[in-house]
């Protein structure tokens, strides 16, 4: 329930850039890391390949992210940001980072700090 309810948030925050919080969180991933094969995005942000693939299908569409081929397997897709997500990205930064201080703000700072270690801890054991 409190994902559900913490992705609303943020999906309302972005909807004026118009993408949503799974969105953002692919192209940002691809912008701070670079292109990379579909496993090993699915492998980052803790989704299925096949999961994946519906989440960039309208992202692709939309021209946000480009699939090539593989260097060495050509049957491998490397993803990567277009310059059109960049652009995106880089508008959609400052409202994720609003709705982030909102919930911190509300939460508390402290509170949120503490959430955030002790996720990142779960995150590591479940890993």
């Amino acid at each position: 329930m409190a994902t559900r309810i913490v992705a609303r948030h943020y999906d309302r925050a972005l909807a004026p850039v118009g993408l949503t919080t799974s969105a953002y969180s692919i192209l940002a991933r691809l912008e701070r890391e670079g292109a990379q094969p579909l496993g090993s995005l699915a492998g980052g942000l803790a989704l299925d390949r096949t999961s994946l693939s519906r989440e960039i299908a309208p992202l692709i569409e939309r021209g946000l992210m480009d699939v090539s081929p593989g260097e060495r397997d050509r049957r491998q897709k490397v993803l990567s940001v277009t310059r059109a997500g960049h652009a995106l990205v880089k508008r959609a930064r400052p409202q994720w980072a609003i709705a982030q201080a909102e919930l911190a703000n509300t939460f508390g700072l402290e509170r949120t700090d503490g959430l955030m270690t002790e996720l990142h801890e779960l995150i590591g054991a479940a890993a």
